[in-house]
C-alpha cells in the first residue's frame, strides 16, 4: 500500500482511533490542534508532528495562521488528504482543502454539514421533509412567519454543535426579543418550530456517494432534553430489521445525497413527530457521532467507525474499492451523566453485559451489549434509577455560543 500523509485536524480531544488506524496503514500523520490541548494524551507514537493554533486566538485569525502555517508546511512536506475530526473544524478542512487544491470535501458542501440554514434548505429544495423554519435576515419575512406558524419555537445558532446557544420561545413577543437581544449577530441564527416527538441519529459510511454501513439508534433522552432538563443523556440501537430503521435509511440515504456526501462518516438526527407521524431531518455532520457513540455502535455491530473511517480515506486517496465492514447484528445501549464525584464507583453495575464503562472526571457512563433490544432497555430504566439516586449531578446550560 502506497504511504499518505493525512493531515488531522482537531481542536478537540478525539479522533485518536482514527490516526491510530492511518499509522497502522503505514500512513504520516500530522496533527493540528489547539495550544490548550497540548497535553492530552495524543497517540503521539502515531502522529509524525503535532502543530498548535494558539488558544487566544479568534476565529478569523486561527483560519489566516492556519492557512499561512499550511502553506509553510507543505513547502517540505506532501499532504494527500486533510481530515477535520470535529464539528467544529469541518470549516478549516474545506478551507486547505479549497486553498491548496487537495481532495476532498470543499467549502460549498461543507455548509451542508456545518450551517444549520443551509442543511434546512438544501433538504427543502430536495422535497426531504424539515420542521417549519426561517432565516433571521428579513424583518418582514420573520414577522409572517411567526404569524403563520405555531409556537413554540427554537432559536438556533447555525454553527455551532450540540445544543449549544439554543434558545425557546413560546409568543411572537418573546421571539422577537430574543431576536433583538442578538443584534449584530442574529444573522448566524435561525428559527424553527418545536415539535415533540421520537428522535433518532443514523451513524454511516460514506464511499463512492453511497452510505456503505449504517446504524440507527433512539435517544430516549434526546440532547436538547439532557442539556436543558439536566438528565440523564440515552440512546440504544435499533433493531436492523425493523420498519423505523428502514425509514430511516433511506432518509439517510437521501440527505447524504442531497448534500453531495462522497467519502466520509457521518452523524445524523432525525424526528417523527407526534403532532402527525411523520419522519423529519434535523441535522447532520461530516464526523463520527461524539458522547461516545461512536462506542455504542462498535459493541452492537463490531464496527469501529473512527478506524473505518481512516480506511475508507484511504481508499479514496488511492482510487481502490472500499469493501465496508459486516454487522454483526447485536444491540447496544448508552448512558452518561454528570456526577457529584470525581470518580463515581461503578463496580455496583456488575451485569455482564456492561461491556464499556467512562473513564472521566466527574461522568459515570456505561455501554451494554444484548442479544436482544429488550434486555438493554431494562438495563437503561434500571440504571437510569441507580444514577439519578446516588451521583447524578447536572448544570445550567450555556445560554450564549462557547466556541
Amino acid at each position: 500500500m502506497a504511504n499518505l500523509s493525512f493531515l488531522c485536524i482537531a481542536t478537540f480531544f478525539k479522533g485518536e482511533p482514527f490516526m491510530r488506524a492511518c499509522k497502522e496503514m503505514g500512513h504520516t500523520v500530522y496533527l493540528v490542534t489547539d495550544q490548550k490541548l497540548a497535553n492530552k494524551p495524543w497517540p503521539h507514537e502515531a502522529i509524525e508532528e503535532v502543530f498548535y493554533l494558539p488558544s487566544e486566538s479568534n476565529d478569523s485569525q486561527n483560519l489566516d495562521q492556519l492557512v499561512l502555517g499550511m502553506a509553510h508546511l507543505m513547502r517540505s512536506r506532501r499532504i494527500d488528504r486533510v481530515v477535520a475530526l470535529d464539528d467544529f473544524d469541518v470549516e478549516k478542512g474545506a478551507l486547505l482543502r479549497e486553498t491548496f487544491r487537495i481532495p476532498g470535501m470543499g467549502q460549498t458542501t461543507a455548509r451542508f454539514f456545518r450551517d444549520k440554514l443551509a442543511m434546512r434548505m438544501r433538504a427543502a429544495a430536495e422535497g426531504i421533509r424539515v420542521p417549519t423554519f426561517s432565516a433571521l435576515f428579513t424583518d418582514e419575512v420573520i414577522t409572517t412567519y411567526l404569524q403563520t406558524s405555531e409556537a413554540p419555537w427554537l432559536i438556533k445558532p447555525r454553527a455551532e454543535a450540540s445544543t449549544t446557544g439554543i434558545r425557546k420561545v413560546h409568543s411572537l413577543e418573546e421571539a422577537w426579543a430574543v431576536i433583538h437581544e442578538l443584534g449584530d449577530i442574529r444573522h448566524q441564527y435561525l428559527i424553527e418550530e418545536f415539535k415533540p416527538g421520537r428522535v433518532y441519529h443514523v451513524d454511516s459510511l460514506s464511499y463512492d456517494q453511497k452510505a456503505v454501513f449504517s446504524r440507527a439508534s433512539q435517544y430516549l433522552a434526546t440532547p436538547m432534553e439532557v442539556a436543558h432538563g439536566g438528565g440523564v443523556f440515552r440512546t440504544q440501537t435499533l433493531p436492523l430489521d425493523s420498519t423505523e430503521t428502514a425509514d430511516l435509511m433511506a432518509m439517510n440515504n437521501a440527505v447524504m445525497a442531497a448534500f453531495g456526501m462522497r467519502h466520509s462518516a457521518s452523524h445524523s438526527e432525525f424526528i417523527r413527530g407526534d403532532h402527525d407521524g411523520e419522519l423529519y431531518f434535523l441535522e447532520t455532520a461530516s464526523r463520527v457521532g461524539g458522547a461516545h457513540i461512536a462506542e455504542m455502535v462498535e459493541a452492537a455491530s463490531g464496527v469501529g467507525l473512527w478506524a473505518e473511517w481512516a480506511r475508507l480515506e484511504t481508499a479514496a486517496a488511492l482510487g481502490q474499492p472500499y469493501t465496508p465492514p459486516v454487522d454483526s447484528g447485536q444491540h447496544a445501549g448508552l448512558i452518561a451523566s454528570l456526577a457529584n464525584e470525581v470518580a463515581p464507583d461503578t463496580s455496583a453495575f456488575n451485569d455482564p453485559e456492561v461491556v464499556w464503562r467512562m473513564n472521566k472526571d466527574h461522568h459515570i457512563g456505561l455501554i451494554m451489549q444484548a442479544d436482544n433490544p429488550e434486555r438493554v432497555r431494562r438495563l437503561l430504566d434500571d440504571y437510569l434509577v441507580r444514577i439519578k439516586g446516588s451521583v447524578h449531578a447536572s448544570l445550567p446550560v450555556a445560554s450564549k455560543p462557547t466556541h
